[in-house]
């Protein structure tokens, strides 16, 4: 059990058990002599050592030191053992993956089916019925949408705008608050232009499937910046056999109908109006610096400018909201209709606000994330909606999941490349992170954008190299 290879998984499990709780790694060995009392199960032993700690090693152990338990084999040890201690299980059981859905994958994959993956999910990870439904369903949804995608050279493009209106709490991304930065747009845009010139270059006449556009805020730039951006991608790239285009207008305070007009100038159909809650005085704590009412006139401005396809995202657990709360901000997403709806469960980045103040803001608890979680699938249902992409993070609330819900045929189709790993996403701007699938090889290469502003721009030129050595 003492293998460093193990640390992280037994780390993600007691964090999992103990939220907010700080987990140390103490060096304390195996040692035979302080053994009071032992049980043994399923081939396992349970030792119980006079200092009062208990230590779980397989039988096997004891006869040879070099021995070491696979990965579901200690994991579901320790499981066992904090189930029995606590007496709470967990809903993924002892998965700590951020991608629960390629394990159903592989199955349809070779042709098996749902009852197979559910019988693995249960038997091999101790997944909960409900999160075994959720993730087999995911699984047969994406790959309905991943088998009309002809792979092989075909990418997809990421494009990031790193400023916001204000910095959120929980936020970790590469965002930078506007105001500080706003006589320096025009030259990071100088920067990402000259990225995508050479990337054009690079993948020559490999075909795009999708674009999204993320940040930070896509939309904080100006009408006249954001219309310049667009016509750069059309000058740049080849976008005929592009699928789906979408931009981020995640804050409806960064919103008129002029910039939503400019946009769907440029035949764009998808954009993402994200409230996270419809509770005012969440909205105030976590720093969104606009209204409930904001973001409902923002959806009917993109639906009366022509967006067919709108999304709007959701976040479960922030600081201060119960049950009651998150059932409001459901009946407001009723009420608005939106075409998918992104559905987080909180995750206290390190990088945050919130991770700094926890005692100050501290998050709803995991079974109630997990209960909100429950409400927001009824409610997807009640719209026609169905899941279709899922992915967990680290430190996320309750260890449990994010998940995206769509009407048919409203599925964003870039979330679900990103989450599969199936094609190569080219990732321009900063932080950006671009991932170079090799199928054959079954590999991927990342390569790294800086996430500072001011580095990106002052090192552009070896942000293109980076990407020359495997895209050149």
């Amino acid at each position: 059990m003492n293998d460093v290879r193990y640390e992280n998984d037994i780390r993600a499990l007691l964090m999992a058990f103990f939220p907010g709780e700080k987990i140390v790694l103490d060096d304390v060995r195996f040692q035979p002599d302080k053994m009071m009392d032992v049980t043994y199960k399923d081939g396992r032993a349970a030792f119980c050592f006079t200092d009062g700690t208990d230590r779980m090693e397989d039988e096997t152990d004891l006869l040879d030191a070099d021995y070491r338990m696979g990965k579901n084999q200690i994991k579901t040890a320790v499981y066992d053992m904090l189930c029995r201690w606590t007496g709470h299980t967990l809903p993924w059981g002892t998965l700590t993956g951020i991608r629960p859905t390629k394990i159903p994958m592989a199955f349809y994959d070779e042709g098996r089916g749902v009852k197979e993956a559910d019988a693995y999910l249960e038997k091999m990870y101790k997944v909960s019925e409900s999160k075994r439904r959720l993730c087999t369903q995911v699984a047969a949804n994406e790959k309905k949408i991943l088998d009309t995608i002809p792979f092989g050279e075909d990418i997809s493009l990421y494009i990031g705008i790193p400023f916001c209106p204000t910095i959120c709490l929980y936020c970790s991304f590469s965002s930078f608050p506007l105001k500080v930065w706003e006589r320096k747009v025009p030259t990071y845009l100088g920067a990402l232009f000259k990225e995508m010139d050479a990337v054009a270059k690079m993948i020559g006449g490999r075909k795009i499937t999708t674009v999204y556009m993320g940040g930070g805020t896509p939309t904080s730039l100006s009408v006249s910046q954001m219309d310049r951006l667009l016509s750069h991608i059309e000058e740049t790239f080849d976008l005929s056999s592009v699928r789906e285009f979408t931009v981020e207008a995640g804050r409806p305070d960064s919103l008129d109908e002029r910039k939503l007009k400019a946009i769907r100038d440029h035949g764009i159909r998808r954009v993402s109006i994200n409230p996270q809650t419809m509770n005012q005085k969440t909205l105030d704590i976590i720093g969104r610096r606009h209204t409930a009412l904001q973001v409902e006139k923002a959806f009917y401005m993109a639906r009366e400018a022509g967006f067919s396809n709108i999304n709007m995202d959701l976040i479960m657990g922030l600081p201060g909201e119960d049950t009651e709360d998150v059932a409001r901000t459901l009946d407001g997403v009723r009420r608005l209709s939106p075409d998918s709806m992104t559905v987080h469960s909180l995750a206290v980045k390190r990088a945050s606000r919130l991770n700094q103040n926890l005692e100050a803001y501290p998050p709803a608890p995991p079974r109630t994330v997990d209960r909100m979680i429950e409400m927001s699938w009824e409610a997807a249902q009640d719209m026609g909606m169905i899941p279709y992409y899922l992915y967990r993070q680290k430190n996320i609330s309750g260890n449990l999941e994010n998940v995206g819900y769509a009407r048919p045929g409203y599925e964003g189709i870039y979330n679900i490349l990103i989450m599969e790993e199936k094609q190569t996403i080219v990732a321009l701007g900063a932080g950006g992170s671009s991932k170079i699938v090799y199928p054959e090889e079954n590999r991927i290469e990342r390569i790294e954008n800086v996430k500072n502003v001011k580095d990106y721009m002052e090192r552009i030129d070896e942000m293109i190299q980076r990407k020359r050595k495997l895209l050149g």
